[in-house]
């Protein structure tokens, strides 16, 4: 399969090398440190475009892609008041976006258990529940986009919680998300439900970039052939 890189900093290059080593072929890397752009041949020659990079520049980045009809896998985050015009473009004029918070497998397990347990904790009440995420220095976002899929899988099934905020000063029905960025921290998610007599934590760390890039690759080879709009629960049948 030939893949673009839209984005080529430490995730990009991580994509890559899992990318060769299934025995793909990286046609075009666009990103501020190469030459490569969206109108050469080499880039429309690609069948999926992988897009890791700013919130800022992602959605511009999809229109390029769209206007090529390539698909496009991206775990860029932080830009989601515009996932209605994706929606519009994949539903009006046949695109394809494979859009995921984050592509590690065990991260979206994760997502799986965190709403298995908030249906769970909807009939003990004596339970609030709270979250703390930590990550890279870099990381732009605050929450990330994974603690906010998180939340969203917590109010969907736990009735009492509605919301989610950063302020510690939380309201009862609202997720007090406490949001850390130091080191070089791949990333931690810490769902925490604390009673008078006891906790319960769920807990998903990251040892490197390599489940990420692995899981965005699949993603892509998922993605070839298919039309719409794709997430995980696609990929991993869930």
């Amino acid at each position: 399969m030939k893949i673009a890189l839209i984005g080529y900093g430490k995730m990009g290059k991580e994509i890559e090398a899992i990318a060769l080593e299934r025995g793909h072929e990286v046609v075009s890397r666009i990103d501020i440190s190469t030459n490569d752009s969206f109108d050469d041949t080499a880039f429309k020659s690609a069948e999926v475009a992988i897009e890791f990079t700013r919130p800022e520049a992602a959605y511009n980045n999809y229109l390029n892609c769209f206007e090529r009809n390539i698909p496009v896998v991206s775990g860029t985050t932080g830009w989601l008041d515009r996932m209605p015009e994706i929606e519009k473009e994949c539903k009006e004029n046949g695109q394809t976006f494979f859009y995921a918070s984050n592509f590690s497998l065990g991260v979206n397990i994760f997502f799986e258990l965190n709403k298995q347990l908030a249906r769970i904790m909807n009939k003990v009440k004596e339970y609030d529940v709270s979250m703390e995420e930590v990550h890279h220095t870099q990381k732009l976002d605050e929450p990330s986009g994974t603690a906010i899929t998180l939340a969203e899988g917590i109010s969907n099934n736990l009735e009492r919680k509605e919301t989610w905020t950063l302020d510690s000063d939380s309201k009862d029905n609202e997720i007090h998300i406490k949001a850390i960025r130091e080191g070089q921290v791949p990333g931690i998610h810490t769902i925490k439900y604390d009673s008078p007599v006891d906790e319960i934590h769920i807990h998903h760390s990251a040892k490197s970039r390599k489940g990420f890039a692995l899981g965005a690759v699949l993603a892509a080879e998922f993605t070839k052939g298919r039309n719409g709009l794709l997430s995980m629960n696609d990929l991993l049948n869930l």
